[in-house]
């Protein structure tokens, strides 16, 4: 249970270590509920996300869910039930949440897990909350065991427990809160622990986009900033996007500086693929650094395979990074392989850099044994 601090999530002694300036902006935060847009959010971007689910372009099975859900929680005149989407950064997780509260026609108090740093700050939103409202909790994942102990019973029962006191003479009171939607973001499903998990109505995972959809968000975009695109143009950023939403309109903008500054403002495919090459971004939606991994396993260790230390080295990142970030992608396009002894590039990394691949990177090719 949690303790009087659940009353005021001021700092208590011993957090002189921590900068002020920065708790206080965090604390005010939490105490002032959210907004219906993140205010540390990219104003551009928030003008671009979509309000309604007609909006909403890809996700089509999820989408009929959630229609479901919504339509039938407003006859009842409930409050939605509670809703989990998992998925890699970009896809439309924020949106969604956003779009739960416009369809329900209520207020979206948005926080995330790392500003939750005490059960006082998340009970100082909690009490705020109205009835039906959306409380949306990005990155839910990083949540500490001591605040998912006050989430459980408010997401179960919406009531919020107290104590009062220390020692013998500690007391504890139950709070009730109103009925509310939480919604939780997360991109490793795995890092929340199953309690939480399991008190979800919905656990849903959106998936990559089609290059179908990824146009139409395309053209949607460019409608919205005033962009003159043509389909051959909005076809050449989606087909680089690397089927996420979020890419698609950061390379939207990009291009339309390129035709803006050395074009007539027009975006067609030449445009398109001039700008997204300035910027380096290749046919596939590879950026510089793909291309050095990519670079360092074929022309300097010979295909692999490589230790992901080793590779990291070779192309000065993080391994963590490379492992998270750029990995992930590499092995969904069938560039890159991992091993049980190491990182080992297909024949379709050595033709995309446009070099020959070794006989042991074609296709049907097998390993040497341990005797060989």
């Amino acid at each position: 249970m949690a303790r009087e601090e659940l009353l005021d999530p001021s700092p208590h002694e011993g957090d002189d270590d921590l900068d002020a300036d920065e708790r206080a902006r965090s604390l005010e935060a939490a105490a002032d509920g959210g907004s219906d847009v993140d205010p540390s959010a990219d104003p551009v971007v928030a003008t671009l996300r979509p309000r309604t689910l007609d909006e909403f372009v890809g996700q089509t099975e999820l989408k009929r869910r959630l229609s479901v859900i919504l339509e039938a929680a407003r006859r009842r005149g409930q409050a939605a039930d509670h809703f989990l989407f998992a998925g890699p950064p970009g896809l439309g997780k924020t949106s969604l949440a956003g779009i739960v509260a416009a369809e329900m026609g209520v207020t979206m108090h948005v926080t995330s897990g790392p500003a939750l740093e005490r059960p006082g700050d998340l009970a100082a939103i909690l009490t705020k909350l109205g009835d039906g409202d959306v409380l949306f909790i990005d990155e839910i994942h990083r949540l500490s065991r001591s605040i998912e102990e006050v989430l459980y019973p408010a997401m179960e029962d919406f009531q919020l427990d107290i104590v009062l006191g220390k020692g013998p003479a500690a007391r504890s009171i139950r709070l009730d809160l109103p009925r509310f939607c939480l919604v939780g973001a997360t991109t490793r499903t795995g890092l929340i622990t199953g309690p939480l998990r399991d008190r979800f109505g919905l656990v849903a995972r959106l998936d990559y986009y089609e290059p179908e959809d990824l146009r139409a968000i395309v053209v949607r975009a460019a409608a919205i900033l005033g962009a003159d695109i043509d389909g051959g143009g909005a076809e050449e950023i989606a087909g680089r996007s690397r089927g996420t939403p979020r890419i698609a309109n950061r390379l939207l903008r990009r291009v339309r500086d390129v035709a803006e500054v050395e074009g007539d403002g027009r975006i067609d495919a030449a445009t398109a693929r001039e700008g997204l090459e300035m910027f380096g971004i290749d046919t596939l939606g590879l950026d510089k650094v793909d291309r050095s991994i990519l670079t360092a396993l074929c022309a300097r260790f010979g295909g692999g395979p490589v230790g992901l230390s080793t590779l990291a080295i070779a192309v000065a990142e993080p391994p963590e990074t490379v492992e998270d970030v750029y990995e992930p992608y590499l092995i969904q396009q069938g560039l890159l392989i991992r091993t049980p002894r190491g990182r080992v590039a297909t024949a379709a990394a050595w033709h995309h850099l446009g070099m020959v691949p070794p006989p042991s990177a074609l296709p049907g090719a097998t390993d040497p044994s341990l005797f060989d």
